[in-house]
């Protein structure tokens, strides 16, 4: 019962905020300690504990040494810099703008223009926090100055901002493959369909809502000049991006490339792009660059901490007894995939998916071969869960990120009622994953 009482004394200081790297280590040292005092009891002394400790944590140098030489996660700093830098050149602001050209004129035109460019970010980037942000500073003053509804302004930009989680190339889907161990590129590709079917969800549904609904999402004024202009402006503004977009995801998809790769492809891509916006200076360059250094710091504290964690996890046994207990339930695969896909969802309304990738799945993943279920299946429903869990209210990321930048006019009930048709369709799409993988080119 150690590893249980350590698992759950590990959540509990992580919803209270304790720093999680630090969570992992602590814990993992204090029930270490325990867990020798138990194997040896009841010969005790600090000589005979020390010993066993040791012996417990024996293996750790080699496991960091092995992390720190990981060509998969390799890719996570190349990721984060190429969407700082992104974010620094204003992509978002030419891409709205852009957008706004060729659907302003239609009922709803600019929300379905927030949710295109969430998916352009989303492929770009894979930073759910900088997109929310940056379409938030951008795109809701401009919805709320054509009389937009601030329940669909707010969730459309959460809802758009989201789809980082699972559009490649995503951090979560990274992360995912070097922990079930499964080529990341397998993981973009899987990913890249339900993440197209939720894009195409938002998008009827704001078409539909603002038919019904005629004064929530009035038509932008015509623009000034040809409307031939005006799009071949726009087309080259979305140019760009979308180039970029190619190269990185295309050489994946083509097998020229592995992710790691293409993410250095991305970089390079990202400050030429930055250089057509004339952002790129050598300012822009360092700050992102100690930027990156900083949000992979922390992943991999986090990896390392993590990696002492399942050690003395594993080491109690605990693994086996929940093994058992999951394995024997009634319905097996089916009450299993429900179980674990609330537990993830209610614990993403409390910690980042970092700490739920590296805490819960590691304990999932025996369990998912036990059952004969498709680890990449498996991986993509997660991903999808996680995301529905930043949307959610009350404790739901996006919700927060947007907040922070939104006018005072602008409530917080006004953004979790806006985000509740976005929760719904993506209940639905991840439904349609669970019943029907094979139409999203998986196996149960």
């Amino acid at each position: 019962m150690i590893g249980i009482i350590m698992f759950i004394s590990a959540l509990a200081l992580l919803a209270i905020g304790y720093p999680v790297a630090f969570t992992f280590g602590s814990v993992s040292i204090f029930f270490g300690i325990l867990a020798a005092i138990v194997e040896i009891a009841p010969d005790v002394s600090m000589a005979a504990v020390s010993k066993e400790f040791l012996q417990m944590f024996s293996m750790m140098p080699f496991r960091v040494y092995s992390i720190m030489n990981n060509t998969i996660l390799m890719a996570i700093p190349l990721f984060i810099f190429m969407g700082i830098v992104l974010q620094r050149s204003q992509l978002a602001e030419k891409l709205l703008e852009a957008m706004g050209t060729l659907f302003g004129r239609v009922r709803g035109g600019i929300a379905v223009s927030t949710v295109l460019v969430g998916a352009m970010l989303a492929a770009s980037t894979g930073v759910v926090g900088a997109s929310v942000v940056a379409m938030g500073v951008i795109s809701l003053p401009v919805m709320l100055k054509y009389g937009y509804s601030k329940k669909l302004a707010t969730g459309t930009i959460c809802a758009a901002g989201t789809l980082g989680q699972i559009i490649p190339p995503s951090v979560v889907l990274i992360v995912l493959g070097d922990i079930f161990q499964l080529p990341v590129g397998d993981l973009f590709q899987a990913a890249l369909w339900p993440g197209l079917m939720l894009v195409a969800f938002y998008v009827v549904y704001i078409l539909i809502f603002a038919v019904i609904n005629k004064n929530a999402a009035p038509a932008m004024p015509a623009l000034e000049g040809s409307t031939l202009g005006n799009i071949g402006r726009a087309l080259l503004a979305i140019l760009p991006p979308m180039t970029l977009i190619v190269m990185v995801l295309g050489s994946i998809f083509a097998g020229i490339a592995t992710p790691t790769e293409s993410a250095a492809v991305g970089c390079i891509g990202a400050m030429i792009l930055a250089a057509m916006y004339r952002k790129l200076s050598w300012q822009v360059v360092e700050e992102s660059g100690l930027e990156t250094v900083k949000v992979t710091a922390m992943v991999f504290a986090i990896l390392i901490g993590a990696t002492a964690f399942s050690m003395v996890f594993l080491y109690s046994g605990a693994d086996s007894l929940v093994e058992e207990a999951l394995v024997n339930l009634p319905g097996q695969k089916w009450t299993f995939l429900f179980l674990s896909m609330v537990t993830i969802f209610i614990l993403g309304f409390f910690i980042d998916f970092f700490e739920i990738c590296y805490i819960v799945v590691p304990v999932l993943l025996p369990i998912v071969h036990v059952l004969g279920l498709d680890p990449l299946f498996f991986a993509i429903m997660i991903a999808m869960n996680l995301q529905t869990s930043f949307l959610t209210p009350p404790f739901g990321f996006s919700l927060f990120y947007l907040k922070g930048v939104c006018p005072p006019e602008v409530r917080t009930t006004d953004i979790y009622k806006g985000v509740m048709p976005f929760i719904v369709l993506q209940v639905i799409v991840l439904l349609s994953v669970a019943i029907y993988p094979e139409f999203y080119g998986m196996a149960k």
